[in-house]
């Protein structure tokens, strides 16, 4: 049973900024250097019974722990699993390193550890801003070009993963497995690479990214993909198979929770596979935490944590007894 610890004082010390320069010692709880399969069997293990909360930090990737260190300022726990972003502006891509550094913190402290990437598309600029650079739309024979190999496009598209890769190799090396979540939301239309069902859309570039990281070696990698919980439906239609996908998961952002179609949707998609919920605005409650039971693990987007919570609200979901906080989760 869960006791919990009285939340801390938010003050001066745990500014944004300065909160995310805080390193910590490794707890009692570090993990150990291990496989993907590990974290993929420890997953499976508490589908039904138990969910590791989580906290995604996004950009200034110089303050890669600032939105974590948010948790524990209003619960006194820190979440089991930290999200993290490989960035698309200039100044956030040369913190890249920042963001590694982080990830092997966190592990060291006994988090799980995801990573999200916003890429630019490769019809523009290796660095962008957001608005027309992450969020743009590309011609369908733009988008055919980058998944086709000998192209100008496809160069460049390699050539911009062939510049991650050697960050994800640095946790490959140091044994810690990444929930790597490429093309998020791919059944959206904001991003470049979305709004594209079918085995020549979404799931084709997804498919190629997963072949081309395995040929490097990255064998650390969780492939985890992901849809929006968008009502149209027919989130089957951008699965890239069962061979390419790890876990099946979900970004909750048209309800403050998933439905209970959605969860039967992803569970059908998944057949067997973990699901979790890769984003959302609002933390889980214990009427969700009861009735959809096999969410393997669910991560507040950054800002949202106090923007659409009341620190009630979070330190119920920190405290609920079916969620496994920094600590708690054990291999």
């Amino acid at each position: 049973m869960k006791i919990p610890r009285p939340p801390l004082v938010i003050g001066a010390a745990l500014a944004l900024g300065a909160a995310a320069m805080i390193q910590f010692a490794p707890s009692a709880s570090a993990f150990p250097a291990t496989n993907k399969t590990t974290v993929l069997n420890y997953l499976r293990s508490i589908s039904g019974t138990s969910i590791v909360s989580g906290q995604h930090n996004k950009e200034p990737a110089g303050a890669p722990g600032a939105y974590t260190a948010q948790v524990n300022a209003v619960t006194g726990q820190w979440p089991g699993l930290w999200g993290g972003e490989m960035m698309f502006r200039a100044t956030d891509q040369a913190n890249r390193q920042r963001v590694v550094d982080q990830a092997k913190q966190e592990w060291a402290n006994g988090s799980l550890v995801a990573l999200t990437w916003h890429a630019c598309t490769p019809t523009g600029p290796a660095t962008c801003e957001f608005d027309g650079g992450v969020k743009t739309r590309i011609t369908d024979a733009q988008f055919q070009q980058i998944v086709t190999g000998g192209t100008a496009l496809n160069t460049t598209w390699r050539s911009r993963m062939a510049a991650v890769v050697p960050y994800l190799r640095q946790l490959r090396d140091a044994g810690i497995p990444v929930l790597w979540r490429p093309f998020h939301e791919m059944n959206e239309t904001w991003n470049w690479w979305g709004g594209r069902p079918g085995a020549n859309g979404g799931a084709k570039i997804y498919q190629q990214m997963k072949d081309y990281f395995d040929s490097q070696g990255l064998t650390n990698l969780i492939w985890v993909w992901n849809v929006q919980d968008n009502p149209s439906g027919g989130w089957s239609s951008y699965y890239p198979g069962a061979n390419y996908a790890d876990v099946v998961s979900l970004d909750v952002w048209y309800k403050n929770h998933p439905s209970s179609g959605d969860y039967q949707q992803m569970q059908s998609i998944a057949a067997g596979k973990p699901i979790a919920i890769a984003e959302m605005g609002k933390v889980p409650n214990a009427s969700l935490l009861t009735s959809q039971p096999r969410w393997a693990y669910f991560m507040v987007w950054s800002e949202q944590l106090r923007g659409s919570n009341s620190n009630a609200e979070i330190q119920a979901a920190y405290f609920h007894p079916r969620v496994l906080n920094q600590g708690e989760v054990r291999f």
